[in-house]
């Protein structure tokens, strides 16, 4: 089974966010960088497959010369190569343009199954993964928190999946899919594994395949402005006698806070 993993580098949640001068963008030249959280979990359902059914893991992604390091941490953690779409102009590319960069990565490889996280730490759209699987031409589903190999193997993968769906108010979904199939991982569906030392040092003798990117057409989502939220407090007493201020205070939760 030929299993791609789609991954993102973002910057760290320890890093102090500031706001570059033109307001678009965080100031990202100077900050830490780390393997995008969901893209961990996607990553890690990828080794597991691997392991229960053979085959290999692909981990994919799209961005500046910087991306390499999240690369080499997915090859450490189990991969078996790597492709970088290596273009400066993908480092804030939006959804359908970082699909294209990815698309054009795999569409040789013949892969069976494309897995990438629910959504990206930085940017929060979730849009690339089922960008992609219109771009590769396969079936999609979004939201996954168990995947199972269904059906009789053949000689290039199993013949079905059967993964569940997470839906709103606690509820679940199980559904059957052909492969090839793309499927965006939700985080905590499994216990991340974390490389080893051995794991480190054969990571360096991995490929990194470097693609071409692709030209990028004309971006048809555009951040306008990035601003940190406000914080603001604002404190109000109740005074007079104990009936009066209880009485307050309930109509303030009613009427104002909508608590009660």
């Amino acid at each position: 089974m030929k299993i791609a993993v789609c991954i993102k580098q973002v910057v760290t949640r320890e890093w102090q966010v500031r706001v570059n001068d033109a307001k678009t963008w965080v100031r990202d030249h100077d900050a830490s960088w780390e393997l995008n959280e969901p893209d961990a979990y996607a990553l890690e359902e990828a080794l597991r497959l691997r392991e229960q059914h053979g085959g290999e893991v692909l981990v994919v992604s799209a961005g500046p010369a910087r991306v390499s390091q999240v690369l080499r941490e997915a090859l450490a953690r189990g991969a078996d190569r790597a492709a970088h779409v290596q273009s400066d102009g993908l480092a804030m590319a939006d959804a359908f343009a970082t699909a294209d960069a990815l698309a054009a990565a795999l569409k040789d490889e013949q892969v069976d199954l494309v897995l990438t996280g629910l959504q990206s730490d930085d940017q929060g759209f979730a849009q690339v993964g089922v960008v992609l699987a219109e771009r590769l031409g396969m079936t999609h589903s979004t939201i996954i928190m168990e995947v199972q190999v269904a059906g009789p193997s053949t000689g290039s993968g199993p013949a079905q999946l059967r993964v569940k769906r997470e839906l709103e108010g606690g509820w679940f979904q199980w559904i059957a899919m052909p492969l090839p199939a793309v499927l965006t991982i939700q985080s905590g569906i499994n216990q991340l594994r974390y490389a080893t030392l051995k794991g480190i040092m054969a990571a360096k003798k991995k490929e990194i395949r470097v693609v071409p990117a692709p030209a990028v057409a004309a971006p048809r989502q555009r951040i306008v402005a990035v601003y940190l939220p406000e914080k603001s407090k604002q404190t109000k007493m109740i005074g007079g006698a104990a009936a009066d201020a209880a009485k307050e205070l309930v109509k303030i939760l009613r009427d104002d806070v909508r608590a009660i």
